[in-house]
């Protein structure tokens, strides 16, 4: 059953949804509605994102509020920095971040905390995964910022997903 249908919800809210979108339960409708479900799974099926076990799911609150936190401050010190530019240019640069994280949805949920948190732009990932390249507005210290990005989301994203 699994093979024939590999996403049963998916199939059936595919269906549901054509019907919707067409406003008829014409049989021609329901027909090609219950044929999208039965083909758009089974073509996409090597694009399902792997199954998840979260290890740890308490850490998902601290992480939560702790990109909470650091999108506020990074708003507030992006703002600042592009108020007093005249003043004191940015230091932006390119910091090379050795990375220990490996599993691809932990990657995935760090790739959307570096969008969220204004100042870093995700620039690059090795092939191998060891090394992520970001862009940073305003550096002060690699080295701390370094351990920042390790300690506050490469690590708790550890603990949820390996």
């Amino acid at each position: 059953m699994k093979r024939l249908f590999p996403a049963p919800w998916l199939s059936l809210a595919l269906w549901l949804l054509w019907l919707l979108l067409n406003l008829s339960l014409s049989p021609g409708n329901l027909l090609l509605g219950a044929l999208l479900g039965f083909c758009a799974p089974l073509m996409m099926r090597k694009l399902r994102p792997l199954p998840i076990r979260i290890r740890r799911p308490g850490v998902i609150v601290r992480l939560f509020l702790l990109v909470g936190r650091d999108v506020v401050v990074s708003n507030l010190a992006v703002a600042w920095g592009v108020l007093t530019a005249g003043h004191r240019p940015p230091r932006s640069a390119f910091v090379k971040v050795p990375l220990d994280l490996q599993d691809a949805n932990g990657l995935a949920a760090l790739s959307v905390i570096c969008t969220v948190v204004p100042g870093t732009v995700w620039s690059e990932l090795a092939l191998d995964r060891s090394i992520l390249l970001l862009h940073v507005f305003d550096l002060d210290d690699e080295t701390t910022f370094i351990e920042h990005f390790k300690t506050t989301y490469e690590r708790p994203l550890m603990e949820i997903f390996e």
